[in-house]
């Protein structure tokens, strides 16, 4: 196994990409590819996952958050390159890949009087991607993003987004699609919006995006099958806590607070901040041992109300089993909360693929 020489290869950002030592990782590349892409913005690798799972190599692959380094180098057995808008970092972009993948941010862009066109995108992650996009020209690619960049900043952000890449970077980009995670094999109500496009040369000019599934699958196929640990369990105080605060938005005229999921229920989108693991609260009456191992207020409830555990939401968002958590629980619901839904971008990159071999 090659290991590439650091002091070469190492930038300031520590954003080096490289074979660990380990090769008995969950998901190598595949000995032989049908495909390359890279991953940008890429947190824990759901992208990869689901065109790996397609037959494609991943060549290069940025993450700027430490932890989610750890993550994806644990389960894909390198190291990704650190912030894409450094030049360092760009630097090691190979120019022969196929497609590339990013779960960009979304920000506002500055286009007041202006034609919203590639110019006007700096200074955002976007204009990262498009950047990429100009200088090594892919033949397709697949964006992904939070359901509200459709209305941000009165549609102008996405408007700007679809004329820089249709206009100032010649690809057919096909309307973009609203693609809810639960219509594709998981239980989460999870809508994000997909941008596919492929560029000008190869003469496509249709795209089928795929089909839903017709069965909706429930949070019963995702709970554990075992006994899960007290410190999933909330005390009663919080308990109490939380049911006062749903009670005075309730008054208010607000539908916000905490929510617990029946086992024949989808669940909320889980997400890496605020409310998102008490909107997804669970009765779980297996607990055998209420002597909290955490520094709780109150005793544990003996209601059987309980967190999802990190393992529940990993299968929310499609990871297989065997897909490592090796960081602390804080950052592995961080780190689901902003993955991709893997089986929904796998089933639309089967038809990016598709489109591409015909």
């Amino acid at each position: 196994m090659k290991v590439h020489n650091t002091t070469e290869h190492i930038v300031c950002d520590k954003a080096a990409q490289y074979e660990v030592f380990d090769v008995k990782v969950p998901f190598p590349p595949p000995a032989k590819s049908k495909f390359t892409f890279i991953d940008l913005f890429a947190g824990i690798g759901g992208f990869r996952l689901a065109f790996q799972n397609l037959g494609g190599k991943c060549v290069f692959t940025s993450e700027w958050d430490k932890y989610s380094q750890l993550t994806y180098k644990a389960n894909f057995g390198e190291m990704p390159f650190g912030d894409i808008t450094k030049i360092e970092t760009q630097k090691y972009i190979p120019n022969d890949f196929e497609i590339l993948c990013a779960g960009f941010p979304c920000q506002a862009f500055s286009i007041a009087g202006k034609r919203g066109g590639f110019k006007d995108t700096r200074g955002t992650l976007f204009f990262e991607v498009a950047k990429i996009l100009k200088s090594k020209r892919p033949k397709a690619f697949f964006l992904e993003n939070v359901k509200g960049l459709r209305n941000h900043d009165k549609g102008k952000t996405l408007t700007t987004i679809l004329n820089v890449l249709r206009n100032d970077l010649g690809y057919y980009v096909p309307e973009p699609k609203i693609t809810n995670a639960k219509n594709f094999g998981v239980p989460q109500n999870r809508e994000r919006i997909f941008i596919v496009g492929f560029r000008d040369d190869l003469k496509i000019n249709n795209f089928d995006y795929p089909k839903e599934y017709k069965v909706i699958p429930s949070i019963s196929e995702i709970i554990e099958d075992e006994e899960v640990s007290v410190k999933y369990y909330l005390s009663e105080q919080y308990l109490d806590t939380l049911r006062k605060h749903k009670e005075r938005h309730k008054n208010k005229g607000n539908g916000f607070g905490y929510e617990i999921i029946s086992n024949s229920e989808v669940a909320n989108a889980v997400v890496c901040g605020g409310m998102g693991r008490e909107r997804n609260l669970v009765l779980d009456n297996r607990i055998s041992n209420y002597e909290p191992i955490t520094n709780i207020k109150g005793k544990v409830n003996r209601e059987g109300i309980r967190k999802m555990t990190p393992r529940e939401w990993a299968r929310l968002q499609g990871f297989p089993d065997n897909f490592r958590l090796v960081v602390s629980d804080a950052q592995a619901y961080k780190q689901f909360g902003n993955s991709v839904a893997v089986p929904a971008v796998q089933a639309t990159a089967k038809q990016i693929i598709a489109t591409l071999n015909k």
